[in-house]
């Protein structure tokens, strides 16, 4: 790998050179790199959500892409379901090595470039374990957590000058970095009524010191260099639930908070609506907590309700569309319905209809190759339930438009049985049906084939009651 980064640097020294030093040069740039079992035969380089250009790998699963007069700024590329962004700079080679079995915690930077990425995938990977962290010291008082995280943004922002002492940087990526350590900050502040332990969050809201918001004087909920910047909207949306959080509790008779209370929800949707202008920072914060929602309940009426608000504020038709399918296709599962016909295939490419194979209780679970974490822990989680509810049948299926080969070698690499194993015959058809979001949805169904849970989780403390109270009717 390090010959072949070497070979690459080399032939892009070689292209400046050729080029000279006109305008369009100096404004061009260069992304490679290597892939890792891939999950596709290309790369897909976006800028603010917006396709760039589709590159094809090579035969070696490697590319080289060369962008005319770019435009400064955070870029992301993906793999299969699988992103990350970047930072790209008029006159960068930025090269990158990654597998897809460990994509962030695998991607390396080489080139023009990549200290400053290297930074950033750094930091991106501490604050993911960092957020681990982060839940737990939610249990501690206000006074002493506020010390906690503010601790925690120092020894950032040292690293951080550190770091721009030592490398010649940008403005641009100063103020992203900034941002990366503020937004952070930010968004610790405002989950810590909702981690913090008890159900009447209107108690611990008021037990917090004076300054803990302060902050919020300075928040633009339509900051134009930040409308696609993915730290800015998570921020967003933890500002917007705490807030909302606020205001339901002045008007509400429940003492035990509810994330899922409709009018809590309903109260979130109208804060968005009133406070956010910038039409893609709201759509996008819209159709993100409407998709939460529906996706989680299971009362048809409520759905109907959330999704009419929705439509009354959002502007993206493309998401109106979505929605009101994935809506659609949830309340067709509610409990007791018949679990629909769908086309499945197994391993021997035989082809049935998914509910000729159901004749007990039965568990559906899904996978993708794009999700290779899950489909490992998938498969780890059910051979455990196996052994624990033997007389349950446990189904899991690949929901991928590939052939069949690859999901076979896929199993048979890792030396997972065929059997109960299948794949979609019609993947988009049978993920709309399904209302497959997200993919750690699974599915309870009775020997008669009803359904019994259409949104449950293997995964959740709550599963295996949920499994007890079928058997034991």
């Amino acid at each position: 790998m390090k010959l072949y980064f070497s070979i690459i640097l080399t032939l892009l020294t070689l292209l400046s050179c050729k080029e000279g030093k006109s305008d369009m040069a100096v404004n061009d740039a260069y992304i490679g790199g290597e892939i890792i079992n891939p999950a596709t035969n290309y790369v897909v380089l976006l800028k603010a959500e917006e396709t760039v250009d589709t590159i094809k790998l090579d035969s070696r699963n490697r590319f080289l892409y060369k962008i005319h007069d770019l435009k400064e700024g955070l870029y992301s590329f993906r793999h299969g379901d699988e992103y990350q962004m970047i930072l790209l700079e008029p006159q960068d080679s930025l090269l990158f090595r990654l597998n897809t079995l460990e994509f962030d915690e695998s991607l390396v930077f080489t080139g023009i470039g990549s200290k400053k990425n290297n930074y950033l995938i750094n930091e991106f990977l501490e604050n993911e374990i960092e957020e681990k962290h982060i839940f737990k010291l939610c249990q501690l008082t206000p006074a002493v957590y506020q010390n906690r995280i503010d601790s925690l943004k120092k020894t950032k922002i040292k690293k951080y000058e550190t770091f721009i002492d030592k490398h010649e940087t940008s403005p641009l990526f100063k103020k992203i970095a900034q941002a990366n350590i503020d937004y952070n900050y930010y968004s610790s502040k405002e989950i810590y009524p909702f981690v913090h332990y008890g159900k009447d969050k209107n108690t611990i809201l008021n037990s917090l010191p004076e300054d803990f918001y302060d902050y919020r004087k300075n928040i633009s909920y339509n900051d134009d260099f930040s409308v696609h910047y993915y730290k800015y909207h998570r921020f967003l949306k933890h500002n917007l639930s705490n807030i909302s959080l606020k205001e339901h509790s002045a008007h509400s008779d429940d003492k035990d908070f509810n994330i899922y209370s409709l009018c809590y929800n309903l109260d979130r949707l109208k804060l968005i609506d009133s406070l956010v202008t910038n039409t893609a920072v709201k759509d996008k914060l819209l159709y993100d907590f409407t998709m939460s929602y529906i996706s989680k309940n299971k009362n048809v009426e409520n759905n109907t309700v959330v999704l009419k608000s929705y439509l009354s504020k959002t502007k993206s038709e493309e998401d109106k569309n979505k929605i009101t399918s994935y809506t659609n296709s949830i309340n067709n599962l509610k409990e007791g319905s018949n679990l629909p016909s769908i086309k499945l295939i197994d391993y021997a490419n035989v082809e049935f209809d998914i509910n000729s194979i159901i004749n007990t209780t039965t568990v559906i679970s899904f996978w993708s190759h794009t999700f290779h974490k899950h489909f490992k822990d998938n498969h780890k989680k059910i051979k455990e339930l196996k052994i624990k509810y033997p007389e349950v049948v446990f189904i899991t299926i690949n929901i991928d438009n590939h052939e069949l080969e690859k999901s076979r070698q896929s199993l048979k690499r890792n030396k997972y049985v065929f059997k109960n194993e299948y794949v979609f015959k019609n993947p988009k058809e049978a993920i709309k049906t399904l209302a497959i979001h997200p993919m750690t949805k699974a599915l309870i169904i009775d020997k008669n084939k009803k359904i019994v849970n259409s949104h449950t989780n293997i995964f959740s403390v709550k599963f295996e009651k949920q499994l007890l109270d079928l058997l034991n009717r």
